[in-house]
């Protein structure tokens, strides 16, 4: 008889609660009996499942306002988000899943104006502290991934990291041999360096001699085509943010990431050449060039006006020609002591263009 009945759909409150349970279960870890752990996994499964569709909707109706408001307050009163990480473990693959995506949604719940996850992770940052060195263990790697990249949302948690050292940590992460990994970590390394403009600013100019070194040798001189492709793409992005002006200006006056530039162009491939000369053009635009660029560029000045003149894309792009053309002027007009067009064999790069 029981199974002719349907079973009415949990609270918020009860769902919240009811998956404490289960999860508590999980994490201590002590049932022998597979038959009984297996039936507590499903259960708690099916939990997750019923809290995400609480968030999300069921595909036919969406979701109730007032149901989600108080899922999320329940959840992050009762300190689920960190039983939640640190079962994630533990679950099967779907229930990771839906775990991420309920963890995603949570993140920017608004309840009466306030993001209450916010005021949680403020209070609770040291779940960076699990959730970043997952990139280590190849099996949670992607989830704990996913979730650090939307807890990133709240400015608090992007800065306690820039300030850790789990930001020197990323340069080794995002060289994991593991592609998909690298990849999320060069995604979560982005989301940190790109969301929070006010505090990236901050955090750059404070360090930016280890931290424009590490990116300089470890990404854009790394052997691997993806990490250097990424990393152009990323700094390309950092330096023309107008945030990061005073670091622009700082970096673009540099002789020797300049000559890390110029041998960039020396690639084969047409993708690392255009984002290298979405940054290179920066140096050339400095309209306070160091001596020493200046210098170089002119003893260049023929081989680079030769290469940027043959430098063509697959697509037509507007922008791309004009910023090329300005470039080319500003290069064909240089002169030091006196001199243009000084002779490309008296080159002081490291390769020539």
């Amino acid at each position: 008889m029981k199974g002719l009945f349907k079973q009415k759909p949990r609270s918020p409150s009860e769902l919240v609660h009811h998956t404490r349970e289960l999860l508590l279960y999980v994490d201590r870890n002590t049932e022998t009996r597979e038959r009984k752990r297996e039936e507590k996994m499903c259960e708690l499964g099916r939990s997750i499942l019923e809290m995400r569709t609480v968030l999300f909707g069921d595909g036919q109706s969406e979701p109730n306002p007032d149901a989600c408001a108080h899922l999320t307050r329940e959840f992050f009163k009762e300190d689920m988000l960190r039983l939640l990480i640190m079962c994630i473990p533990k679950l099967e693959t779907g229930a990771r899943q839906n775990s991420t995506h309920v963890i995603a949604n949570l993140q920017r719940q608004r309840v009466h104006s306030e993001l209450i996850a916010s005021e949680y992770m403020q209070k609770n940052l040291d779940l960076m502290d699990i959730l970043l060195p997952g990139y280590e263990n190849g099996d949670i790697a992607l989830t704990y991934g996913a979730i650090a990249r939307e807890c990133i949302r709240h400015q608090c948690v992007a800065r306690y990291i820039l300030e850790s050292d789990h930001t020197k940590k990323f340069f080794e992460y995002i060289q994991i041999p593991n592609f998909e990994i690298a990849s999320d970590a060069q995604a979560t390394f982005k989301e940190l360096l790109t969301r929070h403009k006010s505090t990236v600013a901050e955090f750059l100019s404070v360090n930016y001699e280890w931290f424009f070194q590490e990116y300089n040798t470890q990404l854009l001189e790394s052997t691997c085509y993806i990490t250097r492709r990424h990393a152009l793409k990323l700094l390309g992005n950092m330096l023309l943010d107008r945030s990061n002006s005073s670091v622009m200006i700082r970096y673009v006056s540099s002789l020797g990431n300049m000559r890390i530039l110029m041998n960039l162009f020396m690639d084969s491939n047409k993708t690392i050449q255009l984002e290298t000369f979405h940054v290179f053009k920066l140096f050339v635009a400095n309209q306070n060039k160091p001596p020493e660029i200046i210098s170089v560029l002119v003893k260049n000045q023929s081989k680079l006006l030769q290469f940027l003149g043959d430098f063509k894309l697959d697509k037509e792009d507007e922008q791309f020609e004009a910023d090329k053309s300005q470039v080319i002027e500003e290069i064909a007009n240089l002169e030091t002591n006196g001199r243009s067009g000084a002779d490309s064999d008296n080159c002081e790069c490291e390769t020539d263009c």
